[in-house]
């Protein structure tokens, strides 16, 4: 093999409640509900945006995310800007989501990149990025770069 193509295509997540976790994920961060299957045993929504599919909850949860289990650390979602990520932590905290971290902390002491880090409903680990506009802000470990989760 000569070239190198491979590129992240959609991540499936794992849920314990279909309706809950669609309607964060379309209602809250803006996915479009591309198809869902609704039998019994088999319950999935496919999510995307622009007609392209991103992601795909699968109702098989039996409990909540594990994060010491082997599989998903954590799924990371980028913004345009900064700005768009203050708008999702706005969005986010008038719901009364849970947050890792108090407002937007920077990928790495001194960088520019950074993001806000939560959880949803079924406790799986989500951030919002934007590549510029966190100079400045805190930086959730000082010795490393950080995804935000450890």
């Amino acid at each position: 093999m000569t070239t190198n193509t491979l590129r992240t295509g959609h991540v499936g997540l794992n849920v314990t409640d279909l309706a809950r976790s669609l309607g964060f994920y379309r209602d809250v961060l803006g996915f479009d509900l591309l198809a869902e299957g609704k039998e019994d045993g088999r319950r999935f929504a496919l999510l995307g945006q622009g007609g392209e599919l991103s992601l795909t909850l699968w109702e098989q949860a039996d409990g909540a995310f594990a994060p010491a289990a082997a599989g998903l650390h954590h799924l990371a979602l980028s913004a345009a800007d900064i700005e768009e990520v203050r708008e999702y932590e706005v969005r986010l905290r008038a719901l009364g989501v849970h947050f890792a971290y108090d407002g937007i902390v920077a990928h790495g002491e001194g960088a520019a990149s950074g993001g806000i880090f939560f959880h949803d409903p079924d406790g799986i680990r989500l951030e919002i990025s934007a590549p510029t506009g966190a100079e400045g802000a805190p930086a959730p470990v000082d010795a490393a770069p950080t995804c935000g989760f450890f």
